[in-house]
This record gives C-alpha cells, sequence and structure tokens, in this order.
C-alpha cells in the first residue's frame, strides 16, 4: 500500500483495532494500514460503516477485514482474535484497545447497569483483548506491542462521569503492569491519552458553540484534536521507532492536563 511521504513502518504488521468502524478507530485502521499493517476493523454496531473502512483500505492496496465482535464477551473475543489469524496467516502482533464507551450520570443517579456496562467495555474488553493477544505470541515467542487508547480522564477527575473515569485510571495501572508482565516477552504496552478530539462521540459539543468554546479555553493549544493526530500517535507508538518505550501513557492533548482549570 502506498504510504506517500511516509516510511512504510509498520510493513506486513498484522493488527486488530477495536472498536475501528468510526472515530480514533477508524483513523487508526487507516493510518496503520497507510504504512503497511494489515487490518482487522472490528466492530459492534454497523456494518456499513465497518465495510467502509475495509473498502477504503483495499482500494488503496492495503488488506483488511471487518469483523463483529463485542470486546467484553469472551467468546467474542476469540472469534475475533481467530479470524485475525486465519485471515492474515498468523497471529496478531499488534493490538489497539480503542473500543469505549461514556454516558453521564452523576453518582446519586448512577445504576449498577450503567456502571457496569462501561467498565465492561472500557476495562474488562482491553483485559480479554490483551490476554488473548499475549498468550497467541508467546505461544509463537514473537515479539508484539499493544497501544491501549485511555482518556485524559485517566488524571483529571469529570464529575457526572465516574464510572468512565474509573474505568480509564484503572486502564492506567493495567497497562503498567502487563507492560512489566509482557517485557521479557518482547512485548511492549503502552497507552495513548487522547483530551478533547473531534469524534462523534463528542457531536453534542461540537455543535454547540458555546460548549465547544468552553472546553477549547481549557486547551493551551487553543483547538480540538482531530483524530488522525491520536491515530498518528498510535502508529509511532507500535512501530520500532518506539521500541524502547512500555508502560507509560502519552498524552495527546493540546496541553490539557497542564491546564490547571481542568484539575
Amino acid at each position: 500500500m502506498a504510504g506517500g511521504t511516509l516510511r512504510m513502518m509498520l510493513q506486513d504488521r498484522r493488527a486488530i483495532v477495536t472498536g475501528a468502524a468510526t472515530g480514533i478507530g477508524r483513523a487508526t485502521s487507516l493510518r496503520l494500514a497507510r504504512v503497511g499493517a494489515h487490518v482487522v476493523v472490528n466492530y459492534r454496531g454497523s456494518d456499513a460503516e465497518a465495510d467502509d473502512v475495509v473498502a477504503q483500505i483495499r482500494d488503496a492496496g492495503g488488506q483488511a477485514l471487518a469483523v463483529q465482535a463485542d470486546i467484553s464477551r469472551e467468546g467474542d473475543v476469540a472469534e475475533l482474535f481467530a479470524a485475525s489469524a486465519d485471515a492474515f496467516g498468523g497471529p496478531a502482533d499488534l493490538l489497539v484497545n480503542n473500543a469505549g464507551i461514556e454516558s453521564r450520570h452523576p453518582l446519586l443517579e448512577l445504576e449498577l447497569d450503567d456502571w457496569q456496562q462501561v467498565l465492561d467495555v472500557n476495562l474488562t474488553g482491553p483485559f480479554l483483548c490483551s490476554r488473548a493477544f499475549a498468550r497467541a505470541l508467546v505461544a509463537a515467542d514473537a515479539p508484539g506491542a499493544i497501544v491501549n487508547v485511555s482518556s485524559v480522564h485517566e488524571e483529571i477527575p469529570w464529575p457526572g462521569f465516574a464510572h468512565y473515569c474509573a474505568s480509564k485510571g484503572g486502564m492506567k495501572l493495567f497497562t503498567g503492569t502487563i507492560a512489566r508482565e509482557l517485557a521479557p516477552h518482547r512485548i511492549r504496552v503502552t497507552s495513548v491519552a487522547p483530551g478533547a478530539i473531534r469524534t462523534p462521540i463528542n457531536q453534542e459539543l461540537i455543535d454547540d458553540p458555546d460548549k465547544r468554546a468552553d472546553v477549547e479555553r481549557q486547551i493551551p493549544w487553543g483547538r480540538m484534536g482531530e483524530p488522525e493526530e491520536i491515530a498518528a500517535a498510535i502508529a509511532w507508538l507500535a512501530s520500532d521507532e518506539a521500541s524502547y518505550v512500555t508502560g507509560t501513557t502519552l498524552f495527546v492533548d493540546g496541553g490539557m492536563t497542564q491546564y490547571p482549570g481542568v484539575t
């Protein structure tokens, strides 16, 4: 697949991107393919959106496959990784744990079902996928990389989103812990923590000029980020150019975590 001015830094890597039909996952799938990776586009909802990502990659000369799976379900995860291995001739050696959900519920109104749904997708899903990924690579004695998509809210409290913040705070220590466990097996584990990004999950914010201006005042760089900017960071962390980076979080937030008004 043509890489333009970019080197093919992920040539022939076998990648699985969860939640890959829209937003950051979509941009990441396209970016990884652009620099040489074969990509499994995991999705849960719309066939059309996932098929469109696959079509774009294939039209540009790359290899991609759409696989519907609920990553919070152990059986679905097993089928996802089996489909990837069958399609690309071996176990995935790059995993991007991107799938995530959020919902606003102040603590006094937060129901157990709402709490559990967010934790299931945002934390149990990355656990199940990372375990399946690591087991296959260790069995094959092969190196690889996991990039988790976290959030600035692994550091910044967000009233009304205790369950979301708990999931991302949990991801921070999950990343560091399994990075230590997997380092002897040559498997790196990192996180990317986006700030306010122009994705469908933020559409209400994007469409409200006053709310958007309020958020942008909290960003030293002065604007919301684009999905492609997160995808570029993920591609770098996944590549050999980041071969000495593991167990840490890269914040891609326009400086949002440095602004005193958000803490």
